[in-house]
């Protein structure tokens, strides 16, 4: 018979550690079992929790805070390895990618849409609208972002939805500017007609309304760069 050794029995640990967090059994800002109540759990030493719990605060699932306890702070590592990826990344490589996950999603909307996506959509459009009148520009990015994810949203596809959940960040960073304010207020025909083609049932107009879109703002990111 195999000799069971310590590193088995770490691996042992954060895979069930991790299984309690992916399976929703400590959701995200949930304070986990203390150290002593984990070892009685899994029946493990103190050395090999701790060893597990630093493990998956390295990964990026828990954040050990001293003297209030270990929480989780994310429940996918692969998504967390992602979101590490994607801040290092250049302006103008996010929005390439942001250009492929954008123009999929609009195709798949204006096909799979239902009427309350559709109404979903209107509503985040009129939400963006009003805010960008105000003058916010973090509350108008905010706004911007949650009417694209509406329309990833009506897409219908969840790992598309995930994906661009990953580059929200990100994609923030790149709007938190007074050029795309400006933009809106010099005419945001473009947001609309992607609204339209979605309701409208057009795959390929709603694809090209969010090609302009984002056409329209990576010449902005050139010109600023340039």
């Amino acid at each position: 018979m195999e000799r069971i050794t310590r590193v088995s029995l770490v691996d042992s640990a954060i895979d069930q550690l991790s299984a309690a967090i992916t399976s929703g059994r400590w959701p995200v800002g949930a304070r986990i079992p203390s150290e002593a109540e984990l070892c009685a759990q899994l029946d493990l030493s103190r050395a090999s929790v701790r060893e597990a719990v630093r493990a998956l605060a390295h990964s990026g699932l828990l954040d050990t805070r001293q003297g209030d306890g270990t929480f989780v702070v994310a429940s996918d590592a692969a998504s967390v390895a992602l979101a590490r990826r994607l801040a290092s990344a250049e302006t103008q490589d996010v929005l390439e990618v942001r250009r492929a996950l954008d123009l999929t999603a609009a195709s798949l909307a204006a096909v799979r849409r239902t009427d309350a996506d559709v109404a979903n959509l209107r509503a985040t459009y009129d939400r963006r609208c009003d805010v960008a009148r105000s003058g916010d520009v973090r509350a108008f990015a905010a706004a911007d972002i949650d009417f694209h994810r509406a329309v990833a949203a009506a897409s219908h596809n969840a790992l598309l939805v995930d994906l661009y959940g990953a580059l929200v960040d990100v994609i923030a960073q790149t709007l938190e500017s007074d050029r795309c304010l400006n933009s809106f207020r010099a005419g945001d025909a473009a947001h609309l007609d992607l609204l339209t083609r979605v309701g409208d049932g057009d795959s390929a107009g709603a694809s090209a309304a969010a090609a302009a879109i984002l056409d329209e703002q990576l010449a902005s990111h050139q010109a600023t760069a340039s």
